[in-house]
């Protein structure tokens, strides 16, 4: 079965950080870069399909989401130097026969790429509303032969409506969904996520991942906060995944507060290796 982020009903939040753990990340001088996509085709033009494919469907995707992806360039397209990803207020119903009342869009590199370790970065201008569920995520390449959550998911960054709000988080077996390893992160005074571009980023090495929000350390995490008796699955080879969700059990539902179109900014997506760091 396909895997997708849960359903994060009750949400276990570990850590709440107002203000930034420390002040920036590791010096850039380490990484060197192995892949990005800076978006910069001709307006109007989908994605590069040598880095990116597509999910689509109207199933819900295991949170009983209300949109289907598309394919259709009306929901993801590059625009302005931008990836675009638009949700859509209309009655579609997909080549799965499932009629929903929203349309949207979402990429994953699965089968183009992936990596162990490393930095995975976004710089990203968030949609907002009601029922609305941006994210920039990471799952395990192993998921189609071992299932979720065993693959491990890394949510880099999640948004549900809440403008000075973001949330990271660890899914794996034994602390999955309702029990997820998460932290939220509130802006600081006078930040929203829908009124500029943010950098969102996990570096990610052997037995530590550490999310930041424009440099400033959000969380480490590490083996000794799983559940006792739990697997640290973040040890293999891992894709990237940008959505715009409507609705589902975490987020609710969109309501009459909630505009559409809503629309996702991505400027760029980087991933950097350390030298001589093992992938």
């Amino acid at each position: 079965m396909q895997c997708c982020r849960s359903a994060l009903v009750g949400l276990m939040v570990l850590c709440l950080c107002s203000q930034p753990v420390v002040s920036a990340s590791s010096e850039k001088k380490e990484w060197k870069l192995t892949w990005s996509d800076e978006f910069d085709g001709a307006d109007g033009t989908g994605p590069d399909l040598g880095k990116w494919t597509f999910d689509v469907g109207g199933g819900g995707f295991g949170n009983d989401e209300f949109e289907t992806y598309t394919s259709s360039l009306k929901n993801v397209q590059q625009r302005g130097g931008n990836l675009v990803i638009t949700a859509l207020k209309e009655r579609y119903t997909g080549s799965d026969g499932i009629e929903r009342w929203y349309t949207s869009g979402r990429l994953k590199s699965k089968g183009r790429f992936s990596q162990a370790y490393g930095r995975f970065e976004a710089r990203m201008k968030l949609p907002l509303g009601r029922g609305i569920w941006p994210a920039f995520w990471l799952l395990g390449d192993d998921a189609s032969a071992v299932g979720w959550p065993q693959c491990g998911e890394i949510d880099v960054m999640e948004n549900i409506g809440e403008p000075s709000r973001v949330y990271s988080t660890l899914h794996g077996p034994g602390y999955s969904g309702d029990h997820a390893i998460s932290a939220k992160f509130n802006l600081q005074s006078g930040q929203r996520v829908d009124d500029a571009f943010h950098t969102f980023a996990v570096e990610w090495e052997p037995q530590k991942i550490r999310f930041f929000f424009d440099d400033a350390l959000i969380v480490e995490r590490t083996p000794k906060e799983l559940p006792a008796g739990a697997k640290w699955v973040y040890d293999h080879p891992f894709f990237v995944i940008l959505n715009v969700a409507v609705g589902g059990y975490w987020p609710k539902y969109p309501d009459a507060s909630t505009k559409f179109p809503q629309t996702m900014l991505v400027d760029y997506v980087r991933v950097y290796s350390r030298a001589g760091q093992s992938q």
